[in-house]
């Protein structure tokens, strides 16, 4: 007997979920239907993080999804620590097999072949499609100036990379990048793009005298302010509306480096500073805002559509491509990198993008180069739990425990990470951790990572290039190498130092391997 609608989304709600969602279907409804009536585009929905999922679960005809272990390895549900039990869908897709079983014996069958079944499925499934209609970004100067850089001069850009919202001009979009290049250069340097906060590094400062004259100007308008302020600024005559910047000495390294930044100068490097959350926010909420809601005029996106990590991508893609644009810069050597959720987000940009030529993935986990698959720490259910925004919509479908399409799990994964790092090959790619004991949680599994990058390098070797350095190359049998002894032999490279949750104290390995494959500093 046929059931309503109503009678099939009460099978997939709590009463309390029903009437929400009842709630937010009307409102929206009765926004579009006001601005209709006023010609005015309608505005943009506004969903809290735990209505975003639910919207998107009712969408997948989603009803439970498994229980996200616990960080805690003390707590109620806590992740497994235990290798024994890691690995419960033992089996990595490999890289080189076609989807109908064929073996991937060419470079032509990779690249006409394979790669873009693996892009395909890591698209519908993993990360999302970018859509066709991404508006274009103009970037323009803020402001620039030369500053010390650690010990060297660099010449310092703020930009401002501007995203055509005339098709929706009630969100905006302005990419925040900061350039920083080595004073003096003789030629094109090779840059590394770096997720994180964008701002002058180290902006210059008053001299003593500028500065007396700032203070005596803020002196004047106090008083003219406030005429009584004058007696209480004569009973301190040591006070200065504007203190001096004191001097700082570096905050060095867990090994005792200086900081990347002034390592990267130093080497004859530039770098830049992109802010990821200028493009798009770090939360459920805001896919409704930012590069993901300006495409779908401010509406909730398709379950195929990009999470955060490709819109994070997206920002680092058209940063190179005013890179391209810096005679500066040499732009066949542009690199990214990134830590944590960021060190995800470095990996897609490398896998997606194929102008990047390199990549430092930092302590990156699920999402990252941990696989998928394996069950140590962080899940597929945490993703698809408190951080689905990161990933497609689809992606939730793999900790389905009930649903219209019955049930799912992480095996059911058509790809995974080591399938993803081999998405860079034959570029160079350096993945990097750090230790439990200084901060580099379990909860990231070096040992998975580990797994992935030995899976990948084959298609290393049958690109003609240099893989991972090592005599086993068996993912599930090849011995981690030791904190600190890196593999750095192949344009593919590993290397867990002893620091915490940052790839800091690999920077130094990294310039110098880069270095040595790119034959810098160039020689005529």
């Amino acid at each position: 007997m046929p059931i309503s609608t109503r009678q099939f989304l009460r099978q997939f709600f709590t009463p309390g979920a029903f009437l929400l969602f009842l709630a937010l279907a009307f409102t929206r409804q009765s926004r579009a239907q006001n601005s209709a009536a006023n010609g005015a585009p309608p505005p943009p929905v506004t969903f809290t993080d735990e209505q975003a999922h639910q919207q998107l679960m009712h969408e997948l005809g989603i009803q439970a999804l498994r229980p996200a272990p616990n960080g805690d390895s003390h707590g109620p549900n806590h992740a497994n620590y235990d290798e024994s039990k890691a690995n419960p869908y033992p089996n990595l897709p490999n890289a080189l097999l076609l989807n109908n079983g064929q073996k991937v014996t060419s470079a032509g069958m990779w690249w006409n072949q394979r790669r873009p079944q693996i892009v395909h499925d890591f698209e519908q499934y993993v990360y999302g499609f970018v859509p066709k209609n991404v508006p274009k970004v103009t970037w323009s100067v803020v402001a620039q100036e030369t500053e010390h850089i650690g010990f060297h001069l660099a010449n310092v850009t703020v930009l401002n990379g501007h995203v055509d919202n005339s098709s929706y001009p009630l969100i905006n979009v302005n990419l925040r990048m900061t350039l920083a290049l080595p004073a003096g250069a003789k030629g094109p340097v090779p840059v590394l793009i770096l997720f994180g906060p964008s701002g002058f590094p180290n902006p210059r400062q008053p001299t003593a005298s500028e500065l007396a004259r700032i203070n005596a100007a803020m002196d004047a308008l106090l008083i003219r302010q406030d005429p009584s302020l004058k007696a209480v600024i004569a009973q301190y005559p040591g006070w200065n509306p504007v203190p001096p910047v004191p001097f700082e000495f570096p905050h060095l390294n867990a090994d005792g480096g200086l900081p990347s930044t002034w390592q990267l100068i130093g080497a004859n490097w530039g770098f830049a500073m992109l802010d990821p959350q200028s493009a798009q926010a770090d939360s459920a909420a805001g896919l409704t805002r930012g590069i993901i809601g300006l495409v779908n005029k401010g509406q909730p996106r398709k379950p195929d559509q990009w999470g955060a990590l490709r819109a994070w991508a997206w920002a680092a893609s058209q940063g190179l491509n005013y890179l391209e644009t810096n005679p500066a810069v040499d732009a066949k050597h542009v690199g990214i990198e990134g830590v944590s959720r960021y060190g995800k987000a470095a990996l897609v940009t490398m896998a997606f993008d194929p102008r990047f030529a390199m990549v430092l993935v930092g302590s990156s986990g699920k999402g990252g180069a941990t696989p998928l698959r394996r069950n140590f720490g962080e899940s597929v259910a945490n993703l698809a739990g408190g951080e689905f925004y990161w990933m497609a919509g689809n992606f939730i479908k793999y900790d389905a425990s009930k649903a219209a399409f019955g049930s799912m799990n992480p095996g059911d994964i058509p790809v995974d990470s080591n399938e993803l790092i081999a998405l860079c090959a034959p570029r160079l790619t350096f993945i990097s951790y750090g230790i439990p004991a200084k901060g580099d949680a379990q909860w990231l599994d070096q040992r998975g990572s580990w797994m992935a990058t030995v899976a990948a390098s084959p298609v290393w070797t049958l690109l003609g290039a240099p893989g991972l350095s090592t005599s086993d190359f068996h993912y599930r049998t090849a011995p981690m190498p030791p904190v600190n002894d890196g593999l750095l032999g192949g344009k593919l490279a590993w290397r867990q130092d002893d620091g915490g949750h940052t790839d800091a104290p690999n920077m130094v390995y990294f310039i110098q391997w880069v270095d040595k494959f790119i034959g810098y500093p160039y020689t005529n």
